[in-house]
């Protein structure tokens, strides 16, 4: 088939499924996105470091769009339970909102064929064709089946069967906190840099954000925090993944969603953390819980389709190298196609090789990163392990 003549779709239309759409289509392809959401997507409650990866899309071709928005830090710091900083480095991070970089994408794209509401139910395999099915009863044919449809991806249980995540053995608690809300000596000391606190099963950290969203205000500028707890798998993680509705959730309850009970006693719990870490969570109307897991799959190729992003490998955080792993596996896809004239099949088979090898690094690293840091092994006064392909490549002097 000639390459004029090439389609590929693409099941998922997050950072993950616009960066392969866009390098698809720099490859050649006629490109198709199925988004489930009814709306356009937004990150509301949180923050991006931006890895260069994360927009080497946008940067190689000088369009800075979300770049520009984002908010530099100069330092990092570790501070004791005395709220006492004992370390500071240089650590010059940036930080970004997911809207932005989403925006930025998917103006470059743009929404003729970007498609909102369509929940994929199915796709079937008959040659060199691909066959997807959505909800509403549509049905889209493709060269290539791109699954970039995130941590909760259907694909991957319909390609590998079930892929159980391990709980990490820990929650994140999660909030915001605009500079106006906390003293100005406060923001001060975190506006312009990472923060952290190491403690015995937990540790804290703190990094600037701009604006998530407009009805936060404009010109203003937040702090997000994270406190990491055990938590142990059983009655007392289906008890703090239960929202204010009864609904058990898989991964996380949402800002709004968490009982006011819950919140309570994470309020009262926080005691325990330094001052000026305990006015960030004082001050947060509506925190957050995200529970940590982390799961790797053994192939990300099946002939005409592939996997990519969180679909593929989810990794703890602490790497900081999420939206990174997504969106360099696209850049490398279209990679692998431009080496292999567009041929489907080789192409994957060549792209999953380095893919398979970048995932599974990230969760082993991820992995030890985060075990130091909740059982307090982790070096006070170490550089950070942010980073994509290895710890001190996310920063962005």
């Amino acid at each position: 088939m000639s390459n004029n003549h090439l389609h590929a779709i693409v099941m998922g239309g997050s950072l993950g499924g616009l960066n392969a759409a866009l390098y698809l289509r720099e490859a050649g392809f006629d490109v198709t996105v199925l988004e489930r959401s009814r709306v356009p997507l937004a990150g509301r409650g949180a923050g991006i470091v931006l890895n260069p990866y994360t927009v080497r899309y946008l940067t190689d071709r000088q369009t800075m769009a979300g770049v520009d928005m984002s908010i530099r830090s100069r330092y990092l710091r570790y501070v004791n339970k005395n709220g006492r900083i004992t370390h500071e480095i240089e650590a010059p991070y940036r930080f970004a909102s997911y809207n932005s970089i989403y925006a930025g994408l998917l103006a470059l794209f743009g929404r003729e064929k970007y498609f909102l509401n369509q929940r994929v139910t199915g796709f079937d395999r008959k040659g060199e064709i691909v066959r997807v099915h959505t909800a509403e009863g549509r049905q889209f044919t493709g060269d290539l089946l791109v699954c970039a449809d995130g941590i909760g991806s259907e694909a991957r249980c319909w390609l590998l069967g079930s892929t159980p995540a391990a709980y990490a053995g820990y929650i994140a608690w999660r909030g915001i906190v605009s500079a106006a809300d906390v003293s100005p000596t406060t923001f001060e000391l975190l506006h312009e840099a990472i923060i952290y606190h190491i403690g015995k099963d937990e540790h804290l950290l703190t990094y600037p954000i701009p604006v998530v969203d407009s009805s936060f205000g404009q010109g203003k500028r937040y702090v997000n925090w994270l406190w990491y707890r055990h938590v142990p798998q059983g009655e007392a993680l289906d008890a703090i993944l239960t929202d204010r509705h009864g609904r058990r959730r898989d991964l996380s309850v949402a800002p709004g969603a968490v009982p006011d009970r819950a919140v309570a006693a994470l309020k009262a719990e926080a005691t325990t953390v330094p001052d000026l870490l305990r006015a960030l969570i004082l001050r947060t109307e509506q925190p957050f819980i995200q529970a940590i897991f982390d799961y790797e799959i053994p192939q990300m190729s099946f002939g005409r389709i592939c996997i990519l992003g969180d679909a593929a490998f989810s990794a703890r955080p602490h790497t900081a190298a999420g939206t990174a792993k997504a969106a360099e596996d696209a850049r490398q896809l279209g990679r692998a196609l431009n080496e292999h004239g567009n041929d489907v099949p080789e192409a994957l088979k060549t792209w999953e090789k380095r893919q398979l090898q970048l995932g599974r690094s990230l969760v082993r690293r991820n992995r030890e990163a985060g075990t130091k840091l909740q059982n307090g092994t982790w070096p006070i006064g170490a550089p950070l392990p942010f980073g994509l392909y290895e710890a001190g490549d996310s920063e962005m002097k």
